[in-house]
């Protein structure tokens, strides 16, 4: 039994008017929740390896550990590129999968592969760090902050503290990433002449205080009915605690850092530096996360930052860069050009078939076919960006020129003598879908 899609809808035309106005409303609905970026989201599975020795040289490092993460790295199923980079005491190694490897198998399998040369390593290093690393490209907006009255520390720990704190409950939010300002830093400067009376060296110091200053838990105990469990608690919580932090000398004498040393709460050495008009500022970017629009988000973050620069009326936080104007710019464009492009083509229509009723056709053909595609990109998780929106403009061309073929087929079958419903029946089975054998 063979099926014509064409034919059957002509023949009983209340289904398809009935499933394409559901079809509409849905893509109505959906085209106003899908979310707008400014390119695709594209999940490539990407997972860096940091593995840290204090002290030790680039290229002690590159032979003791780089060059073993990488041979190890390589043995791992649906590997493409493998980088690194060496500093001063660190080694990053970062893993590029094929596209179609699952991010948590790669993540996975690289732990794995870590886990089994871990006795070839240095027993000094820390344990290496395996991460999935998550692109989603540049930030969308970066600020720059400013309070003419505070310094550069206590500006850089305000947007660590609040501004950061603040943004990250904002939905979509991913990451705040400061750029400029300093860090906090508590520097413990030794005194050389104390050490050398003492009969203690740096290196002492350095792990009896890594050793006490650090909370570790204890396991579990019961208390009555109850489970609980125990932590040693042995990080200090205030600069003067540091400070009297008891340091074991040779022959079992003990001192106070304090005596050794002078314990200061400051900031660390400046490693970046941001300007806006000849001053020095404080600027964050902010990162979307994954699936979330560029717009809303941008959007969500302007709301918040508001109600910040009210809580603190000396604060002023100004926009310096934002892909999101570019990214409305796009998406106003493609639907302008879409709206065009319809009325155009319901123009040619009506100048060459001279046929109300035809040119009625492709007004409503346009949108009844637009719209479905948005519920299901909404479906499929896509999202309105360049890429996507492009597709969706070509692809309007397209159905144009088959409506205005489709239109001139029926009306050429109408001036032979056919009746409309004849006509439709004949020229949409010349030109329709093949005919379905069930």
């Amino acid at each position: 039994m063979a099926l014509n899609i064409s034919a059957w809808s002509i023949r009983k035309p209340i289904p398809p008017l009935v499933f394409f106005i559901v079809l509409i409303v849905l893509g109505a609905v959906s085209m106003k929740t899908l979310p707008i970026t400014q390119m695709p989201n594209i999940d490539i599975p990407i997972v860096t390896i940091t593995v840290t020795q204090t002290g030790a040289a680039p290229s002690e490092l590159e032979t003791q550990v780089t060059k073993n993460v990488e041979n190890a790295a390589a043995g791992v199923v649906g590997v493409k590129h493998i980088t690194s980079s060496i500093s001063d005491g660190v080694s990053v190694t970062t893993v590029e999968f094929q596209l179609e490897t699952p991010a948590d198998r790669a993540v996975n399998d690289v732990r794995s592969a870590m886990a089994n040369i871990r006795s070839e390593l240095p027993q000094s290093i820390e344990e290496p760090s395996i991460q999935r690393v998550d692109v989603e490209g540049m930030a969308i907006v970066t600020y720059a902050a400013l309070i003419p009255s505070w310094t550069a520390e206590q500006l850089s720990w305000f947007v660590d503290d609040v501004i950061a704190g603040a943004l990250q409950g904002v939905r979509g939010v991913a990451q705040v990433k400061r750029a400029g300002g300093v860090d906090r830093e508590i520097r413990v400067s030794l005194l050389p002449d104390r050490l050398m009376a003492l009969g203690i060296t740096a290196p002492d110091v350095n792990e009896q205080l890594r050793a006490s200053n650090v909370d570790l838990t204890g396991g579990r105990g019961e208390v009555g009915s109850r489970e609980q469990t125990i932590r040693m608690l042995a990080g200090a919580e205030t600069v003067e605690e540091l400070a009297n932090r008891t340091i074991v000398l040779p022959g079992g004498r003990k001192t106070r850092l304090k005596e050794i040393a002078t314990v200061t709460d400051g900031a660390a050495e400046a490693r970046s530096f941001a300007r806006l008009d000849g001053k020095p500022v404080v600027t964050f970017g902010i990162y979307r996360a994954k699936g979330f629009s560029d717009v809303a988000v941008a959007e969500a973050v302007t709301t918040k930052l508001q109600e910040l620069t009210k809580e603190h009326p000396e604060l002023s936080v100004s926009e310096i860069d934002s892909t999101v104007r570019y990214t409305k710019t796009d998406y106003r464009a493609t639907m302008q050009t879409l709206t065009e492009g319809a009325i155009l083509a319901v123009v040619v229509v009506l100048i060459f078939l001279r046929d109300f009723r035809a040119t009625a056709i492709s007004v409503l053909a346009i949108p009844l076919s637009i719209l479905p595609t948005f519920w299901a990109m909404d479906i499929l998780g896509f999202s309105l960006n360049a890429v996507s929106l492009l597709a969706i403009t070509l692809v309007t061309g397209i159905l144009v020129d088959d409506a205005i073929v489709e239109i001139e087929n029926i009306v050429r079958h109408m001036r032979m003598g056919k009746s409309a419903y004849r006509a439709s029946l004949q020229a949409a089975d010349e030109i329709g879908l093949r005919p379905v054998h069930s």
